[in-house]
């Protein structure tokens, strides 16, 4: 049922090919972890403007993020909301980031990220999937409200077990895991709050 589900939303929808990345962020793959702190709580248009505004001010690795002045990083991410509470946040995800023993991207685990104040485990799939590419499907507002709508939860499972069931019926494959979850995001934009609603 879930590969079927993949397969309608692909043909509806088309590749996403997340996660957008404007590749100007060092090393690019920064720009995805900056991403999921700012997309909290807001609308991904307001994230481009807040990244957008990075990138004008020339904070483009992890090192600009904690050396600039904290009012600095405020305004150029004030378009993506609860700004003041997001600055504290991103110097944190970049200070952990840069003073990480090992490589980051490779090496970083689940538990050590949701160590961070401000990252939840929403988060630190999200940057496990799409900027360290490990096999960590995202539950998010959407997938809990899809996966509800078509049956397939009751809807008030806890993260992990509805993880965990994504994951037991898809084959353990990134490329899937990130699309998939991009589409159902597609999706979910589009579809009206109504659980009476079909789908398709």
């Amino acid at each position: 049922m879930f590969l079927k589900l993949y397969k309608k939303l692909l043909k509806k929808h088309g590749k996403q090919n997340w996660w957008p990345i404007s590749n100007q962020f060092k090393p690019a793959e920064l720009e995805i972890c900056l991403g999921t702190i700012l997309t909290q709580n807001t609308s991904w248009k307001n994230v481009e403007k807040a990244l957008t505004n990075l990138k004008k001010q020339g904070l483009l690795t992890a090192e600009d993020i904690i050396k600039t002045d904290t009012k600095k990083l405020e305004k150029a991410i004030k378009p993506s909301g609860f700004y003041k509470q997001k600055a504290q946040r991103l110097k944190t995800l970049c200070k952990f980031i840069l003073t990480y023993k090992g490589d980051f991207y490779k090496q970083v685990k689940r538990e050590e990220l949701l160590s961070l104040k401000g990252v939840g485990k929403e988060t630190a799939d999200s940057i496990l999937l799409y900027a360290c590419n490990k096999p960590f499907f995202v539950i998010d507002t959407y997938t809990r409200r899809l996966l509800s709508f078509i049956g397939l939860i009751k809807g008030d499972e806890d993260y992990d077990k509805i993880q965990k069931l994504c994951e037991s019926k898809l084959p353990k494959d990134i490329k899937l895991y990130q699309e998939f979850h991009a589409l159902i995001v597609e999706e979910g934009k589009l579809s009206p709050q109504n659980s009476n609603r079909k789908v398709f």
